[in-house]
């Protein structure tokens, strides 16, 4: 697996570097930045990480206390602290922290911490059933409120003139994100782009036709009608193992 990874620290320099040396591991897939907590939980709400390294002193704000933030939100990222200071390590682990990285960074240990966050969350991915892994929840914020929605209960996902149309199994929800974004935040073999403009949960298909140019119309079980385009039904056959 390729890490998605949210740096936070208030120093660019600090920042740059470690990504800098994070993208050369083959481990590190995405590399994204934040400078405060209350930036780094606007990206949480709209962005799926595996991996957070996060400085302990931030501006006016404390790393530990944002660790406990996140560590209460389903489906917490793994945090390392990478931080000047060495007397805080106690603290970290008491959070949960998977690695305690010093700076100046030095190049091996931050392959090392990587690598480590990437076996460990294999590990735990090939511990879990499906139906643990499905059972998690996504935060939708729509309406100026966040909604808590199991993965399950997302049936598709439709992008219209720059904004992504979640279809749920008890109503819709309207958000302003791209649909490469939502692909990436729910992060589930369950769910398969088939068009340009759509996602759908491959379990919700109640029906199959043949459609134009030799293409499929899924209809899901709510009804909603979803093309397969010509580009994605290669992949659409392998997936639902329709190839001759």
């Amino acid at each position: 697996m390729t890490l998605r990874i949210l740096i936070v620290d208030d120093e660019p320099l600090a920042r740059n570097e470690l990504t800098y040396l994070l993208k050369r591991n083959e481990e590190v897939g995405t590399v994204e930045e934040a400078d405060s907590i209350e930036s780094t939980l606007e990206r949480l709400l709209r962005q799926s990480f595996d991996l957070i390294f996060l400085d302990i002193h931030l501006t006016n704000e404390s790393g530990l206390d944002l660790a406990e933030k996140i560590n209460r939100m389903p489906n917490p990222p793994l945090i390392i602290f990478a931080t000047a200071y060495d007397d805080y390590a106690i603290q970290a682990f008491e959070r949960n922290a998977r690695d305690y990285v010093l700076k100046p960074f030095e190049e091996e240990r931050v392959k090392q911490a990587a690598k480590r966050a990437a076996e460990s969350l294999k590990s735990t991915a090939s511990s879990l059933s499906e139906s643990e892994i499905e059972d998690r929840t996504v935060p939708i914020q729509a309406e100026e409120r966040i909604f808590m929605v199991k993965l399950t209960h997302i049936l598709a996902l439709e992008v219209n003139q720059g904004e992504t149309t979640i279809y749920g199994k008890l109503r819709e929800y309207t958000v302003p994100d791209s649909l490469a974004s939502w692909e990436e935040k729910l992060n589930s073999p369950f769910f398969m782009r088939v068009h340009r403009s759509y996602v759908v949960n491959i379990n919700e298909i109640v029906e199959i036709q043949p459609w134009f140019n030799q293409t499929y119309q899924l209809t899901l079980s709510n009804g909603l009608n979803v093309p397969v385009s010509r580009s994605y039904m290669k992949a659409f056959k392998e997936k639902m193992n329709l190839l001759n």
